[in-house]
């Protein structure tokens, strides 16, 4: 890594706000080549492109502990990685980068794309691979087949201790065993001379595929996504002229920079001519203030969440402690992301934040899919625009719009077309019916690694009996409102709910509602509703463990009178499980359909659970299995009373049992 004094980093930092670059943005067909244009830049020379902050135990001053990366210092490093790394490989080779978070990691990312290498930048498991932690690697290694493995010199000795070791999956040690293994130290001990030059560069292409990104599982197992090169640039410009971002911006994010905002985020400050405060995911879940603290201290004009980030920083923001003062006046985009974004969590979050200076107009709804890089459009406008900002922003059935599907501009290059479509007939909807939201773009990628006949399905979507471009079916539902043409994302397709009396329900709804109904004592965004044989199931995290039989089953009664009072759902199983128990993607939404097959698989770690009316005899018998499972004993099933408006309960609260093994919270960010 490369670091700069405390002095030249505090000198940039807290002064380059003050600079007039004025320049205009040199649009250029890939996002490698604006590092050389900004690089060779006299007032960019010790800008800092990107600051790493590691957070200890004096969290007084930031600043004094952070490692920084300049313009100059990336685009020398870049070269010189690019230079190493195509001694050991060849151009068109398939790399998986196993670097934790850090600058590192921004270095090889950019380094991969000038050598021409197709980059799959993944999480690195335990070494150990005992907690069974390492089932995506083994997914990537399966579907991609890279030639090479770039990790830390350590990451590496323990690799090579458990393929060499007894206890081992033998799969995966064949995997192991067939890569070429590249260390990271090595590369950058060997600094090379090599010079750069635009005229023969021999980087990645607009056409080629640089990056393989997975989505996020939330409705099926994470499929490999086939970014070019052009594609992931048209994505970061489109973003960057959204957000109307430019050199005097700073960003502050602790996402993951393995894929979609996270990553995306790294090109776009490099688009952007920005600069960028990187900490990790696990340093937020620790310690949500540090989010706070980082805008405070760097003085951010723009950070990316996940909607979950507000109520969370909310509840453990630690207002009461620190001792660095919060101050979030120099926000212009807090970006959310993660839909449906619901209007009460927002306005909770500015309620609490606006003493300390939070601007509301600064609320960005935004909505993105790997399968479109990742930025599709935003509901914000920004201070210049003409359109109402939060919190004056049109509201549809508690949620925030996510998009606005009037974004082309005369002078700009073909942007998003956004369209909502009947599922069934393959036309457009009117305004204020909803159906499925399809985007073409430039930014769409290419389609799924190995999966024909899905790449056809979802890239290829056309509008029917007429001749029409192609468009990305997203598998969101969304529904369109207003003069602004607001887009409203309101929930997945492969999840609705059909009811009985042919109505359909968005899962979210009953989620949040029975959160609502017990908020003391359920885990917030760790709910999830789905349907069972015409059974609408739904079951919830504890926050903590309650032997309780009593309160257990009015916890449950209180669920069900709440969803039937405000949803007009009657829910036929209520499950309440232990912490940790439902399945969530890598952005923290929970997967329901890992939910409901583990629950129907016995997996399940059940403290109580009750039934209301007729109920699937399969469900039953699996959560019966369940409970012998985890009680240990398989005696005969407990007999059941069931009346109308009437519950009885169906097991005991099984206080004894063992939750099963799940990864920590940082492994779902």
């Amino acid at each position: 890594m490369h670091a700069n004094s405390i002095i030249n980093t505090k000198k940039h930092i807290y002064n380059m706000n003050h600079e007039n670059y004025d320049l205009s943005f040199p649009d250029q067909p890939v996002v490698d080549l604006y590092l050389p244009i900004w690089a060779n830049l006299p007032a960019f020379l010790s800008k800092p492109a990107f600051i790493w902050v590691e957070d200890d135990n004096d969290h007084s001053n930031h600043a004094q502990n952070c490692t920084t990366l300049t313009y100059a210092q990336l685009h020398d490093s870049v070269q010189s990685i690019s230079s190493q790394l195509l001694i050991p490989l060849q151009r068109g080779d398939t790399v998986v980068i196993l670097c934790s978070p850090g600058l590192e990691l921004v270095e090889f990312l950019f380094g991969c794309q000038r050598a021409g290498l197709l980059t799959v930048p993944i999480f690195p498991p335990d070494p150990s691979f005992a907690k069974e932690n390492y089932h995506h690697l083994v997914r990537v290694l399966s579907q991609t087949r890279p030639k090479a493995a770039i990790a830390h010199r350590d990451y590496i000795a323990s690799v090579q201790r458990y393929v060499s070791s007894s206890s081992i999956d033998k799969k995966l040690a064949q995997m192991l065993l067939s890569l070429k293994w590249i260390s990271t130290d090595d590369i950058k001990d060997k600094s090379s001379d090599s010079k750069w030059s635009s005229s023969g560069y021999n980087g990645c292409q607009p056409d080629e595929v640089y990056l393989v990104q997975y989505t996020s599982g939330a409705t099926g197992i994470p499929k490999p996504v086939l970014v070019t090169a052009g594609s992931a640039a048209h994505n970061v410009r489109t973003a960057r002229k959204a957000y109307d971002l430019h050199p005097n911006s700073m960003i502050v994010s602790w996402l993951p920079q393995y894929h979609d905002c996270g990553l995306m985020f790294l090109l776009l400050t490099i688009v952007s001519g920005a600069t960028c405060v990187l900490s990790s995911p696990g340093a937020f879940v620790k310690r949500p203030r540090l989010w706070l603290e980082l805008i405070s201290e760097f003085k951010a004009t723009c950070t990316p969440v996940p909607s979950f980030t507000l109520p969370l920083v909310v509840k453990r923001g630690g207002m009461d402690k620190g001792s660095q003062p919060i101050n979030l006046w120099s926000l212009r985009n807090l970006i959310i992301i993660n839909e449906p974004i619901y209007r009460a969590s927002v306005d909770e979050f500015v309620d609490v934040f606006k003493p300390f200076g939070l601007s509301p107009s600064c609320i960005a709804p935004s909505y993105g899919l790997a399968e479109n890089c990742t930025f599709v459009s935003t509901a914000w406008k920004g201070n210049n625009g003409n359109s109402p900002m939060f919190p004056n922003i049109l509201t549809h059935n508690k949620l925030l719009p996510a998009a606005r599907l009037a974004l082309r501009c005369e002078d700009e290059e073909e942007d998003m077309d956004i369209i909502v479509m009947n599922e069934e007939t393959y036309e457009p909807v009117e305004d204020g019916i909803e159906g499925e939201i399809w985007v073409s773009s430039p930014s769409n990628a290419s389609g799924y690694l190995g999966h024909p006949f899905l790449t056809r399905k979802v890239f290829q979507g056309r509008l029917n009996s007429r001749n029409s471009k192609c468009f990305v079916r997203t598998g969101d539902r969304g529904i369109v409102i207003g003069e602004e043409r607001y887009l409203f994302v309101t929930g997945r397709c492969s999840d609705v709910i059909k009811l009985h009396n042919t109505l359909e329900i968005h899962p979210h709804y009953l989620e949040t509602t029975a959160y609502n109904s017990c908020p003391k004592f359920l885990r917030g965004g760790c709910l999830a509703a789905f349907e069972i044989s015409d059974t609408v199931v739904l079951v919830a995290e504890l926050q903590r463990a309650e032997h309780d039989v009593r309160f257990l089953r009015r916890l449950c009664e209180g669920i069900r009178k709440r969803v039937l009072e405000e949803e007009k759902v009657e829910l036929g199983y209520v499950v309440l499980v232990r912490s940790g128990s439902l399945p969530k993607t890598t952005s923290g939404k929970i997967q329901r359909w890992a939910a409901k097959d583990k629950l129907m698989e016995a997996k399940m770690s059940i403290v109580m659970d009750i039934q209301y009316g007729e109920c699937s005899s399969f469900l039953l018998a699996g959560a019966h299995e369940t409970k012998e499972r985890f009680e240990g004993r398989g005696r005969e099933h407990e007999k059941r009373e069931v009346a109308t408006g009437k519950s009885e309960e169906i097991f005991h609260s099984l206080s004894s049992s063992r939750p099963p093994s799940r990864p920590s919270l940082l492994s779902l960010l």
